[in-house]
């Protein structure tokens, strides 16, 4: 295995094995990961690179296929990165792999079939599944909202309104504070020195707050309006998804 030497520095390390392609095959990525120590912040993913990678040139930036594998950082990062090169632009998964964050061994595989399915197992359990195109960003959606549908103006959408007939009481008008009637002037009390006495306010016992009509059904409620939903001219299906023309390297960096 490979075992980094120092904390808190950047490694770039890249192996080519014989290239090929996975059209019309599955592809299985395998390696495991053991963190020596309680890690604070690191990676332990790997990259795989089309053959045509210079190894020597091989930096962060350098275009990959796929990165998969554990990332740590701090305890809001805490995840399995799964990231697709597509067209240029690398795409994150749209869900949240939580990885192992302890000083074992632990065994990562993906798996992506020419489905266009994939799967993502920790020590051979499996953590995540589903559909490239429903997980990532490969494409735009096949539903948009239509731009010419509009919410008619007299549609509705309160479920409840104000009952007309309910009226507000006529004794409902009470001070939410009034004068203490218990309290009493102090016999020391001088009005030259002290100004004139005013007795303490206290909650007003009758005090009923602000008054609201009761509510009923509303007789015109027509529910929540929900916008109509035409196909995208912009999406066109792929079912090639899942296929990269070349994997020669393989990198961690």
């Amino acid at each position: 295995g490979l075992q980094t030497s120092q904390d808190a520095r950047f490694y770039a390390l890249s192996s080519r094995f014989d290239s090929f392609s996975n059209k019309d095959k599955t592809l299985v990525i395998q390696f495991s990961v053991k963190h020596e120590q309680n890690i604070d912040c690191g990676g332990g993913y790997v990259k795989l690179f089309p053959a045509e990678l210079d190894q020597s040139e091989m930096h962060g930036e350098s275009e990959y296929n796929i990165m998969f594998g554990p990332d740590i950082c701090g305890p809001p990062t805490k995840k399995v990165h799964v990231i697709f090169q597509y067209k240029k632009k690398n795409l994150q998964i749209n869900k949240d792999i939580r990885c192992r964050d302890d000083s074992f061994t632990h065994l990562y595989t993906l798996i992506v079939r020419p489905d266009n399915t994939y799967e993502v197992k920790i020590d051979n359990s499996k953590v995540e599944s589903g559909s490239l195109e429903e997980d990532w960003d490969f494409l735009p959606p096949k539903k948009i909202k239509d731009p010419e549908a509009k919410k008619p103006d007299d549609w509705d959408e309160r479920p409840k309104i104000d009952d007309p007939e309910d009226k507000k009481p006529e004794d409902w008008e009470k001070p939410e504070h009034i004068p203490d009637p218990d309290a009493v002037k102090p016999e020391d009390w001088d009005e030259e020195m002290d100004g004139e006495w005013e007795p303490p306010v206290i909650q007003n016992p009758d005090y009923k707050g602000e008054w609201k009509p009761r509510q009923i059904d509303n007789p015109d409620y027509k529910g929540k309006w929900i916008h109509p939903e035409i196909d995208n001219p912009e999406y066109t299906a792929d079912s090639t998804l899942y296929q990269y023309d070349s994997f020669g390297v393989i990198g961690l960096d």
